[in-house]
């Protein structure tokens, strides 16, 4: 994965080059005096981390190019829907200014504890652990005022410092939108660590489109795989009469098109749904059964789910064949 900020100048030696900030490419740059008193070389970190995700099989970053397009509902509901096919699964919450995830799991109120091991995630469910900066305030209304430096301490200490448990299926990161500084130290701290790769977010109004284009271009300058694309609120489904109606309706058809004009790969669609926002007000798992309860025969495999959950169960198996290969 490269050491280029997305916002560098195209001559830009890297972070890690001895002359970072320093040659005089770096004129102008944002990041010049940042990279000029950084250490150089690569972070002893990095390998820290490499070794204490050895155990985990999958991850995969959830991102967005833009904010409010549902990425951490999407998140959330992600891990619950694998948990549910019998994975062990871990949510983490990297979104450090905007913590979601304690309240849409359920979890709000709770601490995360340290043994021998290192931190200990919270557990909604015996096989999803979750971490999350939320459970790390005095005050969760509190506003989180960091700079960039100590945000992507965190987010290494999150990286290195966590106990997981003795093996994971898949570790599911949600990430704050944009492309920042944040997004970089990410793909910098894993880069020994086999990530899968990217699902990015979007809705399907140009506004959002135009984001996730950048996104994608980040992706592929840090070579950070994509594994798709999901076109989140595609559309409004009535409970009461299930008619499905275009919130946002897309100017440029949406992010299908953008999927196959970038050559990338479209998961589908999920509409807005207040069952959905319901589940995550209280908590739970959006979708009943599993995944995969429709090989297994089981009674839960989606027969009963509305337009909205068998949209949404139809992008999980998605992800769940791309990732998990099955």
């Amino acid at each position: 994965m490269s050491d280029v900020p997305e916002n560098a100048p195209e001559a830009c030696p890297g972070t890690s080059s001895d002359q970072a900030g320093k040659s005089s490419a770096c004129a102008g740059c944002p990041n010049q005096q940042l990279c000029a008193t950084a250490p150089k070389g690569p972070d002893p970190a990095i390998a820290q981390i490499a070794e204490r995700l050895k155990s985990v099989k999958h991850k995969v970053l959830v991102l967005s190019g833009k904010g409010g397009v549902g990425k951490s509902t999407f998140s959330t509901q992600l891990a619950f829907a694998l948990a549910n096919s019998n994975k062990q699964v871990g949510l983490l919450d990297v979104d450090i200014c905007g913590p979601s995830v304690p309240r849409m799991t359920g979890m709000e109120g709770e601490t995360v504890h340290q043994s021998n091991l290192g931190w200990s995630p919270v557990y909604p469910q015996d096989n999803l652990g979750v971490l999350s900066i939320g459970f790390l305030l005095d005050n969760p209304d509190e506003a989180v005022v960091w700079k960039g430096p100590k945000k992507n301490g965190m987010i290494k200490q999150f990286l290195k410092d966590v106990y997981w448990g003795d093996e994971l299926d898949v570790m599911i990161v949600d990430c704050p939108p944009g492309t920042s500084d944040e997004h970089l130290s990410l793909t910098t701290y894993l880069q020994t660590s086999d990530v899968d790769g990217a699902i990015i977010v979007s809705t399907p109004q140009e506004v959002a489109l135009v984001d996730v284009k950048k996104e994608i271009s980040f992706c592929r300058k840090t070579k950070l795989p994509i594994i798709g694309v999901v076109e989140n609120m595609s559309g409004f489904a009535c409970p009461k009469c299930h008619v499905e109606s275009p919130i946002f309706p897309p100017t440029t058809k949406g992010a299908e098109q953008l999927a196959v004009d970038m050559g990338v790969p479209f998961l589908g669609r999920v509409p807005l749904d207040p069952a959905m926002m319901q589940a995550c007000e209280e908590g739970r798992p959006y979708l009943p059964g599993s995944v995969d309860d429709e090989e297994e025969g089981n009674a839960n495999s989606g027969e009963n789910d509305s337009a909205a959950q068998a949209a949404f169960r139809a992008v999980v198996a998605e992800v769940h064949k791309r990732v998990l290969g099955v």
